[in-house]
């Protein structure tokens, strides 16, 4: 027994030091700030801003100018009201301004519902995170198991290249068939074959968590093992569920959205509603005709020079019944609003819930685990004993090493699954 343990430490002692260690937290604030998903959403969030500050400039006035030139040849009506051939030019000057009284509170309703908008969302953004950060947590312990995995399998090839040297000892004394040195040799095969699926794997896991955070090689990139001794506490599901249901982005993201449809509902009403608007202007113009006196550039400008103020007051009265079309096309969008949040809650409910009994289970599973590694170890020495001095086969040898070995493994996953599940809850009920 002290050997097997002996070989474990030695396995874990030889592992090379990478170049590039990463805690939990920092693969989380790493994989936010990488993630594709979540820039998209802070894309999304600088637009609505945009959409925002757009619905507020729409108080202001509108100002324009125009200037025109143009030239007319041959017949035309002069002033005498007769055809006469002659040529004209003609240039004006104009600048207009509108300003918007009361346009049937499109504006206020359009800002209301740009802002509920904008909060919906930020939500959506935290969102992103919140499920990035579950998937690299997820990831992050598989890296750990897999690591794990690996040390059993390098303790069982050390383990069985040490017996493979005893029997070779056994062999060369007479005392064991050759046949035990090739079964021996052919075990050491297959747990060098196990040892190197296990590295592989690890590996596998190692790029899997490096996608997630968008790191290009893996190449001297390997995470920090976490503290396993303690059993973590499991949350009660009803207690976690009412937590999250107020502080869950994504429920207050669909929540948001419901509150945003409402606010488009009242905008499209203002179809409905009549406009009231300021218009003002100021022109002049300059007119030269072929073959007659006309006044200089500045004396036309300054006689032709006029303005103008005027209030234009618009009431629908049929819009081809587009009004209409945009409340009922709003009122659908609210009412499915409602049903992604209660679609969301029920999601929600059945992944705490699920998480919950996945972590009993994973308890429950570690608690036998544990115990069968004791029976199992136990059974290994007294087997091992036996074998030394011949009163014990080497199949029962290998049949008690394997069932050692995979003690130690069903402990190891059923570790960080209760480990995994218990992170999970703490994280729906706790804010972020």
């Amino acid at each position: 027994m002290k050997r097997i343990i002996l070989s474990a430490l030695l396995a874990a002692a030889c592992a090379e030091a990478p170049a590039q260690m990463m805690t939990l937290d920092e693969c989380i604030a790493y994989a936010i700030e990488n993630n594709l998903t979540v820039r998209q959403r802070e894309i999304d969030r600088q637009s609505a801003e945009q959409q925002l500050t757009s619905a507020k400039d729409a108080v202001l006035p509108t100002i324009s100018g125009s200037a025109s030139q143009s030239w007319n040849f041959g017949r035309s009506l002069n002033s005498s009201n007769i055809y006469a051939n002659q040529n004209t030019a003609n240039f004006g000057l104009s600048a207009g301004l509108q300003l918007p009284l009361f346009n049937g509170l499109q504006t206020v309703r359009n800002i209301d519902y740009a802002k509920a908008s904008l909060v919906a969302i930020v939500e959506q953004l935290e969102a992103a995170k919140d499920d990035i950060t579950l998937r690299v947590m997820a990831q992050y312990l598989q890296v750990l198991y897999c690591s794990e995995l690996e040390g059993v399998a390098a303790a069982q090839a050390e383990l069985t290249a040490e017996e493979l040297g005893r029997r070779q000892a056994l062999l060369e004394a007479g005392k064991i068939p050759e046949a035990d040195m090739l079964d021996a040799r052919s075990q050491l095969a297959q747990a060098k074959l196990q040892l190197v699926n296990a590295t592989n794997n690890r590996q596998l896991a190692l790029l899997d968590l490096a996608q997630l955070l968008r790191i290009e090689s893996v190449d001297g990139f390997d995470v920090v093992a976490l503290d396993t001794k303690e059993q973590p506490e499991i949350r009660d599901p009803r207690p976690v569920f009412d937590t999250a249901l107020s502080i869950n982005h994504t429920i207050r993201a669909n929540e948001l959205q419901i509150s945003a449809a409402n606010r488009r509902i009242a905008f499209a009403q203002t179809g409905y509603i009549p406009k009231l608007n300021l218009n003002a202007g100021l022109s002049s113009n300059y007119y030269r005709m072929s073959g007659k006196p006309n006044e200089s550039f500045g004396a036309q400008f300054r006689h032709n020079f006029g303005q103008y103020v005027g209030l234009q007051l618009s009431v629908p009265i049929f819009d081809g019944l587009a009004t209409r079309n945009n409340i009922r096309s709003a009122r659908l969008q609210a009412l499915s609003a409602e049903l992604n949040l209660e679609t969301q809650k029920d999601q929600l409910f059945k992944a705490i819930n699920e998480t919950y009994y996945q972590a009993i289970g994973a308890r429950e599973k570690l608690a036998a685990a544990e115990e069968a590694c004791t029976s199992s170890a136990a059974a290994l020495e007294a087997v091992q004993g036996k074998y030394e001095v011949g009163r014990a086969t080497p199949v029962d040898f290998e049949n008690a090493k394997n069932a050692f070995v995979k003690s130690m493994s069903e402990r190891a996953q059923a570790r960080y699954e209760l480990i995994l599940r218990a992170r999970i809850l703490d994280f729906y009920a706790t804010a972020h």
